[in-house]
């Protein structure tokens, strides 16, 4: 019989949040602080797809306004009542209510906390090779390269800067300065893994 590497069950409101927080460069990342996301399915080992509970603090959105072009995601709200917003308006959710989104229908979605009180969700994606995240209402793109890493960029290919990533950037060097010299981020691969 083999050792067992991952638990049977655990009580999620008791795990800890992932460390980082967002993906997102600067100014983006402002617009999801309050928001904490516990990986469930990782502590498992799932592999397919993920299982996230999320926690949105009042005044939080789960995400810039978002679609995949291959990944199927969908949410279960446990508590409080989030705000949905789409491309077809807004719909005030409660528990119990669940929205699914299926991949490539270019239908962008979020949830925002416009409430007094915590809000608290399931969300639940597959890990579709090749999947790339369009973000109609802002200059971002992002892309799950073939190692299973986020790539970040604008929507015209460039790059952000290390400050804009909120990496050091110790040199001071402009994004401008650094564009010039390496080009942009379509012709590099530049891959961002903030580790």
């Amino acid at each position: 019989m083999s050792e067992q590497l991952f638990p049977i069950a655990l009580m999620a409101s008791e795990m800890s949040p992932r460390p980082r927080g967002t993906i997102y460069p600067a100014p983006f990342a402002k617009m999801v602080e309050g928001r904490d996301k516990t990986a469930l399915g990782n502590a498992f080992g799932l592999k397919n797809y993920g299982v996230n509970f999320t926690k949105l603090a009042p005044g939080a959105n789960s995400a810039l306004r978002h679609a995949h072009t291959k990944q199927d995601e969908f949410i279960y709200v446990l508590e409080g009542q989030p705000t949905l917003i789409t491309d077809a308006g807004r719909t005030e959710l409660k528990p119990g209510m669940c929205a699914g989104f299926p991949a490539g229908t270019g239908n962008a979605h979020h949830l925002v906390n416009e409430s007094d009180a915590d809000v608290t969700y399931l969300e639940i994606g597959d890990r579709s090779p090749g999947d790339e995240v369009n973000y109609p209402d802002d200059d971002i793109r992002v892309a799950l390269g073939p190692d299973g890493k986020w790539i970040v960029s604008r929507k015209d290919g460039t790059a952000f800067c290390q400050g804009d990533l909120g990496l050091p950037n110790p040199l001071r060097i402009s994004c401008d300065w650094r564009l010039r010299l390496y080009g942009p981020v379509r012709n590099r691969k530049r891959r961002f893994n903030p580790a």
